[in-house]
């Protein structure tokens, strides 16, 4: 179970900062531009349903999630050599014995880190005497033909709730630019764009029934709808996507059906 702080290091500034990758030396710019995800730690597979990340910026900024909390800070790449700054800044939640132990083990993989290498889609980091510690595959940021069920979005008045029980709120991205899903009582549609991390959805029009169960499921569907529509970022980590509001605020988690 995860207990949640208010305090949020650094993922307002990678959302910013990712929709401005550009060209730089060929060891950076394979490594940068992608949302890479943990596939073994020291010859392991991750913890069941836990997702680690790492997404290199080409300012020198890494972030993404250990598992448990996220995290970001300072990297420093020299053709094929790599050193993490340390100590990474991470949020303060706590999670089940296995998935911290976990996440400790990961910023330990950082910090003992001093070489990558990158073939198709996998990257490897390895230690002073070229051991492999992580392994990492590119996982593609395309929502094309993705489907999604919320897991939490923003009220609009400054809080993140959770779905309704009994209800169901779903995101299905069309490959023709098209977006609909159930909004809990009725179904809508509408159209989004992207541009790198950048999106823009709607205007999203709905079906027009009244629904009375659970209590409280019409009001949910216009807040739902706003946070749609209030979305200009993005971000695709294993099974999940979060949609972020133009100031970094979470417009809405998903979970892919």
């Amino acid at each position: 179970m995860k207990t949640t702080m208010l305090m949020v290091v650094g993922v307002t500034t990678l959302f910013s900062l990712a929709a401005c990758v550009s060209a730089g030396s060929q060891a950076e710019g394979e490594i940068t531009g992608k949302v890479w995800v943990l596939d073994r730690l020291n010859g392991a597979a991750p913890v069941a349903n836990t997702i680690i990340t790492a997404e290199f910026i080409e300012d020198g900024q890494v972030g993404g999630s250990a598992g448990c909390n996220s995290y970001s800070g300072p990297y420093t790449v020299s053709g094929s050599s790599i050193e993490f700054k340390q100590p990474m800044a991470s949020t303060m939640m706590a999670c089940e014995e296995p998935v911290m132990e976990q996440e400790t083990a990961y910023f330990q993989v950082l910090a003992a880190a001093k070489s990558f290498a990158v073939k198709g889609d996998q990257l490897t980091l390895n230690d002073a005497g070229g051991k492999a510690l992580a392994t990492y595959k590119a996982q593609s940021q395309s929502l094309d033909g993705t489907s999604w069920q919320v897991i939490s979005y923003n009220n609009g008045n400054q809080a993140v709730t959770s779905v309704l029980a009994g209800t169901e709120l779903t995101a299905i991205f069309g490959t023709d630019g098209n977006l609909s899903g159930s909004s809990g009582c009725n179904t809508y549609v509408g159209s989004y764009k992207v541009d790198g991390y950048k999106i823009t959805i709607g205007p999203l029009a709905s079906t027009k029934k009244f629904c009375i169960d659970p209590a409280g499921v019409m009001d949910q569907e216009s807040q739902f709808l706003a946070a749609l529509q209030s979305a200009a970022a993005y971000k695709m980590e294993g099974n999940r996507l979060e949609l972020r509001t133009q100031d970094g605020a979470l417009a809405a988690d998903l979970q892919r059906k």
